[in-house]
């Protein structure tokens, strides 16, 4: 699902009508051209996935529109699987379990999942600049290079088609310029796409249904402190996921409008797995964990550690007066 949640051309006359006194206007255009792109377009493509040694392909075909779209996902290697993204919901086949793993939405990103509403904003915290153009699964390609101004946040390059404004190639990098993750477009085709090569294939009538229950929540009013404390996040989300029939997790969700981190609130009764606190890692995303007043809170960010850890330290809880 990582290829899914990743933050992310200048044609000549595209160009010519952009302020030229703000070094950074051009690439902050191509910004919203790759949002609007991915809103809108329909595609299919083949891309690859890399972080560190580990490569994986998958195979998009999206019918576009901002409000009503379809988008599925197949994975080509290892463990057979495929996600289908709506407005509402994901569901993620598992052949090999004949499982169907759903997720009722309250809200959704695109491909990639840039915020719109902070692209203006990003500049305060990148410097913004364009990089050398390129040529990616058969289209010229321009690029831009957001470059932090702090050590709170990764650096992002993305290149994106001059025609269409798609984005089809993105790499993450550190403070050291080293590739945290990348995904790259291979194959790629803009146009109309039949509606029956975006649904499943799997006939599901006999396998079992795993479904999450994501509702909005007010986890203030329930006691907890929750504070991104990193400047340019902010709160995007803040939902109660519930898990089975008894368990139920909060989240809150932050973003500097490339990066997202999530900060998860669970009860320890119920849970199966040891507390392990501390800091830990998956692939691109720093992971901390710690006890707070009888719950596990678990930080998970496309950031570095100590920006992930800077969050999970100041989570805290206060019982609600009159409970």
């Amino acid at each position: 699902m990582r290829a899914l949640g990743l933050a992310l051309a200048f044609c000549s006359g595209f160009c010519a009508a952009q302020p030229q006194s703000d070094p950074a206007a051009e690439p902050l255009a191509l910004l919203r051209r790759v949002y609007q792109a991915t809103e809108k377009l329909s595609y299919t493509g083949t891309f690859v996935y890399q972080q560190g040694e580990r490569t994986e392909t998958s195979r998009i075909t999206r019918i576009g529109g901002p409000v009503e779209f379809i988008e599925r996902v197949e994975v080509l290697d290892g463990v057979r699987r495929e996600i289908v993204r709506t407005r509402d919901a994901v569901r993620c086949y598992l052949p090999e379990s004949r499982t169907v793993k759903v997720e009722r939405r309250v809200g959704q990103r695109a491909f990639p999942g840039m915020l719109p509403e902070q692209v203006s904003e990003l500049a305060r915290h990148y410097s913004i600049t364009r990089g050398e153009p390129a040529r990616i699964a058969g289209y010229d390609c321009a690029a831009v290079v957001l470059t932090p101004k702090d050590d709170l946040r990764y650096g992002y390059k993305l290149w994106a088609d001059a025609g269409s404004g798609m984005l089809l190639k993105a790499r993450t990098f550190d403070r050291r310029g080293e590739t945290v993750e990348q995904f790259t477009f291979v194959q790629f085709s803009i146009g109309s796409v039949p509606r029956e090569r975006a649904r499943p294939r799997h006939p599901v009538q006999t396998w079992r249904i795993d479904e999450t229950a994501v509702v909005p929540a007010n986890l203030t009013g329930a006691g907890w402190s929750v504070q991104a404390d990193l400047p340019g996040f902010r709160k995007v989300a803040e939902v109660t996921r519930r898990l089975g029939e008894a368990r139920s997790v909060g989240q809150v969700v932050y973003s500097d409008g490339m990066a997202a981190v999530s900060v998860f609130i669970e009860p320890m009764s119920g849970r199966d797995d040891v507390l392990r606190p501390g800091p830990s890692s998956l692939g691109a995303f720093q992971i901390y964990t710690r006890a707070v007043a009888n719950h596990v809170v678990t930080v998970v960010g496309e950031a570095p550690a100590a920006s992930v850890q800077r969050i999970a330290s100041r989570v805290e809880y206060r019982q609600p007066q009159g409970q």
